[in-house]
């Protein structure tokens, strides 16, 4: 029976780019290029003519950018979309626009620090999740943008149901939330920490993104968020109402000296194609804080962080994942529902009630593993 290969469209001016993901590509048996553009008009006809299930985008051409292209697209004809840019702060903010307007993966270009050897696998990785990918109604350009209110204002919002975030979180604990999330996540991760009060655990991240995009991510999260968010530094403190970001292209993993929690950002091998890896945060968390710990999983393409969630149960930790309707990729989350390493799954519009009702409760997590309870 012949595989059913992905067919991708690459969308790029640059012919040295178009050059190297064709070749890259080709070295997968489950995904075939069938064609190439300079421009967003070629590509419209190419789209038109070739039907792919996915295209590769990138941000900056002549006679029309990737953004305005990627608007009409997901308008008219929604397909899935990675987005490919240089690693500059500019484009950094463009891709994330786009990725609100309905892009499922960003994708650094080869050249300086981001070599063609280390982008392969993970093109290959978000082709795939791409194809999976769960397409919704893009926002509209500047829904978002109107009337957002800044960190500091939603201090003082009240939710339509009663729910005042900055006053939800009611016992002071030495507790430490821990969120892994791929493909979709930007959004995820958005909708539930907009929801965090300003009084929450501290909380590590890790979403899987290249360097530099990570920054501009963490930026705008924190004129978002209540909750002060910022791209995690070696040796960084886990304080309540702060969310460290890894940084991409590094490992971060939770250690702890005495009752004061910090992060270690560290190169290392990747690992299930990544850098950073949720695996290797959720590891670290079990190690490190143990039943004081709670992990989060949400939407995204693979097995990253489904084995270390599960480190976390058998630590003691209350786990979550993101329920299969609400994910853009329901890999990750299904991964680790599969190996039994989720205590509950719900809808991601429920994962920050669900964590503060936990917190709220006053009951304290299962017992530690004695492996683990010399370290908690």
């Amino acid at each position: 029976m012949k595989m059913k290969q992905i067919k991708v469209l690459i969308v790029d001016d640059s012919a040295i780019v178009r050059k190297i993901f064709s070749q890259e590509l080709s070295k997968h048996a489950d995904i075939c290029v069938i064609g190439a553009a300079p421009d967003p008009y070629v590509a419209r006809d190419k789209i038109v003519s070739l039907k792919p299930d996915v295209i590769t985008l990138d941000i900056e051409m002549p006679r029309m950018d990737g953004l305005s292209f990627l608007r009409k697209l997901m308008k008219y004809h929604p397909i899935p979309t990675i987005i490919v840019s240089s690693l500059t702060p500019a484009n950094s903010e463009m891709a994330l626009e786009a990725m609100e307007f309905g892009a499922v993966e960003v994708l650094a270009k080869p050249g300086g620090s981001y070599s063609v050897g280390d982008m392969s696998e993970q093109l290959a990785e978000k082709i795939r999740a791409a194809a999976s990918a769960r397409m919704s109604s893009p926002k509209q350009a500047g829904d978002e943008s109107q009337n957002r209110p800044s960190g500091s204002q939603r201090r003082h919002e009240t939710h339509n149901d009663g729910f005042s975030p900055s006053l939800a979180l009611k016992r002071s604990t030495h507790k430490v939330i821990a969120m892994g999330a791929s493909t979709g996540g930007t959004e995820a991760l958005k909708s539930v920490l907009m929801q965090m009060p300003i009084n929450s655990p501290g909380i590590v991240i890790v979403q899987h993104m290249p360097p530099r995009f990570t920054t501009t991510f963490a930026n705008r999260l924190n004129e978002l968020c209540q909750i002060e968010v910022r791209e995690a530094k070696d040796g960084d403190s886990v304080l309540p109402g702060t969310a460290l970001i890894a940084p991409g292209n590094f490992h971060m993993a939770l250690k702890r000296v005495g009752g004061t929690y910090y992060v270690e950002v560290k190169t290392g091998p990747l690992v299930f194609h990544q850098r950073p890896s949720v695996d290797v945060l959720f590891h670290s968390v079990a190690s490190f804080a143990g039943p004081n710990a709670l992990g989060v999983i949400m939407t995204g393409m693979g097995r990253d962080g489904a084995a270390g969630l599960l480190e976390m149960k058998k630590a003691g930790a209350y786990t979550v994942a993101q329920d299969e309707a609400s994910c853009v990729v329901f890999g990750m989350p299904k991964e680790a529902i599969r190996m039994g390493g989720v205590d509950k799954t719900v809808p991601l519009a429920d994962i920050p009630r669900t964590l503060i009702s936990f917190l709220n409760s006053g009951k304290d997590a299962p017992e530690c593993v004695a492996s683990a309870q010399a370290r908690c």
